[in-house]
C-alpha cells in the first residue's frame, strides 16, 4: 500500500491525528481565552492593577495562538473547529464566570496553563513522528513560554510550580 501524503509531503494517515489534536488544543485555547478575558473584565481587589494587566497579557498571546494553531490545521488540509458549542464540548478547561477574586483567577490560569501544556507535549510527540517540523516548532515554543508562565504565576501564588 502506498503512502498518501498532503502538499506540504507529510503522511496524511498521521496529519489526520495530529489536525483532531490540533482541533481539541484550538478548543482549549478558545476557553482559556475566553476565560482570561473574564478575569480581565472582573478583577476586583488589593492586586488589581497588576492582574487586569498580566490577563490582558494572557489573553492577548492565547488569540494569537488560536489564529496559529487554525493555521497549522489548514496548512495540514484540514478544517480548524470554529464554533463556540464545539469548543465547550471538547475543551477539557472549563468554563470560569463571573471570578473577581485575583487569587482564584490565577489559579484557574495555572491550572488552564497545565492543560495545554500536557496538550502540546502530546502534539509535540506526534508531530516528531510524522516528521512535522512546524507543528513541532510551534508547540516546543508555546511550551517553553509557559513553563515559564506557570513558574511565575505558582510564585504569586506561593505554590511549588
Amino acid at each position: 500500500m502506498a503512502k498518501s501524503t498532503n502538499q506540504i509531503g507529510l503522511d496524511t494517515r498521521l496529519t489526520e491525528k495530529l489536525a483532531a489534536s490540533l482541533n481539541d488544543l484550538l478548543a482549549n485555547y478558545q476557553v482559556f481565552y475566553m476565560n482570561a478575558r473574564g478575569f480581565h473584565w472582573n478583577i476586583k481587589g488589593d492586586k488589581f492593577f497588576e492582574l487586569h494587566l498580566k490577563f490582558e497579557e494572557l489573553y492577548n498571546d492565547a488569540l494569537i495562538k488560536i489564529d496559529e494553531i487554525a493555521e497549522r490545521i489548514l496548512t495540514l488540509g484540514y478544517v480548524p473547529v470554529h464554533s463556540f458549542s464545539q469548543y465547550i464540548k471538547v475543551s477539557k478547561i472549563q468554563e470560569r464566570n463571573n471570578v473577581t477574586d485575583g487569587r482564584v483567577a490565577v489559579d484557574y490560569v495555572l491550572s488552564g496553563l497545565s492543560t495545554l501544556i500536557v496538550k502540546e507535549r502530546e502534539l509535540l510527540k506526534m508531530s516528531e513522528k510524522a516528521d512535522d517540523e512546524g507543528t513541532n516548532a510551534l508547540m516546543s515554543d508555546y511550551i517553553r513560554a509557559q513553563e515559564k508562565l506557570v513558574w511565575m504565576y505558582s510564585a504569586f501564588l506561593n505554590k511549588k510550580s
